[in-house]
């Protein structure tokens, strides 16, 4: 079981689901249309360091973050 979690303006409480890489997770979250729109933008850290290829391994106990893009001022 590995924990998602989405930061910033992604306005979604935390999700936990069985999952073997990010593209399975990827698959997962584009159900949900809230989601979606943010997953093409978003940067995705696995136990909070970046990682850039769906193909990445998860183990049970790991913590995805979604990170939206930040506008500055």
């Amino acid at each position: 079981m590995v924990r998602i979690e989405f930061l910033g303006p992604i306005q979604k409480d935390a999700q936990e689901m069985n999952a073997t890489n990010l593209s399975e997770v990827a698959t997962e979250l584009s159900k949900d249309p809230v989601v979606k729109e943010w997953l093409e933008s978003c940067a995705v850290a696995v136990n909070d360091t970046l990682v850039s290829s769906l193909s990445h391994p998860l183990k049970d106990g790991d913590k995805i973050s979604l990170l939206p893009p930040v506008c500055g001022g």
